[in-house]
């Protein structure tokens, strides 16, 4: 029989991704920043990716980049007891500085240009945005997710 001599908090995990990108760009700059951020995985839906100068961390190579073709494949293939956190701007979105991050969480952010579409945030378990009144670039955006995330982690253990 085993025992459990100590239990140590484990903060889940994560993974970020975007919907129909625009800029490919925003791909290796996010995985950069993933990967030095703590995230699990990176995703794209809709758009693939193709290997970018803005990864200089060569970041491929330390977590995966997982690629779906529509929403709804994205979310047949979530991780078990997966929460989608849809990076939104809107009245239903909550605050990213009042947000408690799930312990097991996918980022699903859209393109500068349109967002996320109603039906898919309708589909999120939780709608987060960051201050301002215009759309930050998406890999920016991702970023200050990301760092709010373990931000919250150091300072609640």
């Amino acid at each position: 029989m085993a025992r459990v001599k100590k239990i140590i908090k484990d903060n889940g995990f994560f993974g970020i991704g975007i919907l129909n990108n625009v800029n490919e760009l925003n791909i290796g700059t996010l995985w950069r920043s993933a990967y030095i951020l703590g995230a699990s995985f990176i995703f794209t839906i809709d758009k693939k990716y193709k290997n970018q100068s803005s990864d200089i961390t060569a970041a491929w190579t330390k977590i995966p980049l997982y690629h779906y073709k529509t929403f709804n494949d994205f979310k047949d293939h979530l991780p078990f007891s997966t929460k989608i956190v849809g990076v939104e701007m809107g009245e239903k979105s909550v605050s990213l500085g009042l947000f408690k991050h799930p312990d097991m969480a996918v980022y699903l952010m859209g393109n500068e240009q349109c967002g996320l579409h109603p039906i898919i945030t309708e589909q999120c378990h939780a709608l987060i945005k960051i201050p301002g009144d215009y759309s930050l670039n998406v890999a920016v955006a991702g970023s200050i997710v990301m760092y709010d995330r373990i931000n919250k982690e150091n300072t609640t253990t």
